[in-house]
């Protein structure tokens, strides 16, 4: 299972480099693509990762919404797409642009490619999709636990849901991992205490 979650991380990696580029982090970008060829070539594939016993330490992952958000795009109004799950007007537009950075999705759709370089056509539209699927899945056991544990103990699972999605949109778009303050503290002194 790990090493499925590492391969889909290595290919989820020239995304984020992409990202990295468009947000003028070339110092990520770096990194990302250095780890990328090495976990790529020594780690077979990306199943292993050897470029963090090398010192290149895993940076956190970018998409075409978060490059929105750097650009100053606000967020939009929230809402919950079927089989997607939890986005908003931004980040919903952002997975479009994922698809046209996204180079698995080129390789994968692009027959042009196929014959070019492939040669074989190995690779079809399915691959894609497979790839996808093996990332929900992945993403899914990560994180089994915190779902469970968030579904039975919120008292309203769409309002939790929302608050944290947003939140933790905030800190990837500003790149932090500090809690990002929800509330001005003057807001506080609108709620009667008695």
């Amino acid at each position: 299972r790990k090493g499925t979650g590492n391969a889909v991380d290595n290919l989820r990696s020239l995304l984020t480099f992409s990202n990295n580029v468009l947000q003028g982090d070339f110092r990520g970008a770096g990194n990302t693509a250095g780890r990328f060829v090495i976990n790529s070539t020594v780690g077979i594939l990306g199943i292993w990762d050897p470029a963090s016993a090398l010192g290149l330490e895993e940076k956190r992952k970018e998409d075409f919404g978060q490059t929105l958000g750097r650009w100053g795009v606000g967020s939009g109004c929230y809402f919950v797409l079927p089989v997607l799950g939890p986005t908003t007007v931004r980040d919903a537009a952002g997975k479009v642009g994922n698809l046209i950075l996204d180079p698995v999705y080129h390789v994968t759709h692009n027959s042009e490619i196929h014959n070019e370089f492939v040669g074989n056509g190995n690779y079809s539209e399915h691959n894609y999709y497979y790839y996808r699927g093996t990332g929900a899945v992945d993403f899914r056991a990560k994180n089994i636990e915190s779902w469970d544990s968030l579904e039975e103990n919120s008292i309203d699972l769409y309002a939790s849901l929302k608050s944290l999605y947003l939140q933790n949109r905030n800190q990837q778009i500003a790149n932090s991992t500090s809690a990002v303050e929800t509330q001005d503290d003057s807001d506080w002194e609108e709620i009667d205490t008695n």
